[in-house]
């Protein structure tokens, strides 16, 4: 099951969150040999998808990720909610989605 954390966005703004994953136990999950997707949606049943920059903490022992959008990204945001996950595969192939929330996009006021 996954675990619930909810995100904020400043819409034409970088955006960057470290997250930490745990086993079943609730321990922090080594990550080596994973890889990594995110993804940010208006619903659940949309087709279209924001994909989040995934990346893995160099010690992967200490089961940290790294989310980012670039402000280009976040720009092309409605402001709203969404709903996010991450999903991991381990190198046998075996997929698990350990964290997942809503995402909130806040509307800019400050353009360029």
């Amino acid at each position: 099951m996954a675990t619930i954390s909810n995100i904020s966005i400043d819409q034409d703004a970088n955006f960057s969150t470290t997250v930490t994953i745990n086993d079943s136990d609730g321990e922090v999950l080594t990550l080596t040999g994973y890889t990594a997707i995110a993804q940010l949606r208006k619903t659940h049943l949309s087709s279209s998808a924001t994909s989040f920059t995934v990346a893995f903490a160099s010690d992967r022992t200490t089961g940290q990720l790294t989310l980012t959008l670039t402000s280009t990204q976040t720009g092309a945001l409605s402001s709203g909610r969404y709903v996010y996950d991450i999903v991991i595969t381990a190198s046998g192939g075996t997929k698990t989605r350990p964290i997942e929330g809503t995402a909130t996009v806040n509307p800019s006021v400050s353009r360029s």
